[in-house]
C-alpha cells in the first residue's frame, strides 16, 4: 500500500492511472516527472488534454476525428470518393494511412457486432453507411475489420446490407493473420492486404 505525502500527488496518480495501460507505478513515476519539470510543460500538457475533450469533433460524413465538421481526409479533392474503406475504429485508419497504399476515404463504424459485450448493429454507425453508400453509390465498398470472429460476423452483415447497393463488395486480403487487428499489423503486410483486396462473396464458405 502507497503512502503519499501529498493528497494532491495521491489523486494525480490515482487519475493516471485510469489510463490504459497505465499501473500505479508508472502513474507515480509520470507524476514525479511533471513535478520536477517546469510548471509550463504540466500547465501545456493539461490545457491540451482539455482542449482536445471539449473542441474535437467527429467528421459528419465518416465519423473520424476531426478539428471541423469534415475531416480533413473527406475534404480532400484529391481522395478518390468512389472507394470506401470501412473499419472499426480511428486507430485502423491511421495504420492504414502509415502504408501509403489507400487513396480512397473510409467510414468509422465505432465498433464491431459483438453480441457477448452486448454490441449490435445499431450501436455501431452501420445505418449512416447504408445510407451514404445509397447517395453517394462509390464503385467499391471495402471492409477491412479485424480478422476477429466479431469482425467476420460485422463483416458478414454489412454485405448482407450492401449487396444490393450497386457497390463492388470487396474485403482485404488474408495477409492478416486471424485473430489479428489492424492497428497491429507491420505496414507492409496491410499494405498488401490492401491492394490485393477481393470480392468478399469469394471468402464466404459455401
Amino acid at each position: 500500500m502507497n503512502s503519499y505525502s501529498s493528497k494532491l500527488l495521491e489523486e494525480a496518480v490515482n487519475e493516471l492511472s485510469r489510463l490504459p495501460g497505465i499501473g500505479k507505478k508508472t502513474a507515480l513515476r509520470l507524476a514525479l516527472y511533471l513535478l520536477k519539470k517546469d510548471k509550463p510543460i504540466a500547465i501545456t500538457l493539461g490545457e491540451s488534454l482539455i482542449r482536445m475533450r471539449s473542441e474535437i469533433q467527429f467528421c459528419k460524413k465518416c465519423y473520424n476525428i476531426s478539428d471541423a465538421e469534415i475531416c480533413n481526409i473527406c475534404a480532400n479533392p484529391k481522395r478518390n470518393t468512389d472507394l470506401i474503406c470501412v473499419v472499426e475504429d480511428i486507430r485502423d485508419v491511421m495504420a492504414i494511412e502509415n502504408t501509403g497504399q489507400y487513396n480512397g476515404v473510409y467510414h468509422i463504424l465505432g465498433g464491431i457486432i459483438s453480441p457477448i459485450d452486448g454490441i449490435g448493429p445499431n450501436d455501431l454507425n452501420i445505418e449512416p453507411l447504408v445510407k451514404r453508400v445509397g447517395e453517394d453509390q462509390p464503385q467499391e465498398v471495402v471492409m477491412a475489420l479485424s480478422t476477429t470472429i466479431e469482425g467476420d460476423t460485422t463483416n458478414f452483415y454489412l454485405f448482407k446490407r450492401l449487396k444490393d447497393s450497386g457497390a463492388k463488395i470487396t474485403t482485404i486480403a488474408r495477409g492478416i493473420s486471424i485473430g489479428d487487428e489492424l492497428e497491429y499489423a507491420d505496414e507492409v503486410t496491410l499494405g498488401r492486404s490492401i491492394l490485393n483486396r477481393m470480392p468478399y462473396e469469394n471468402t464466404i464458405e459455401r
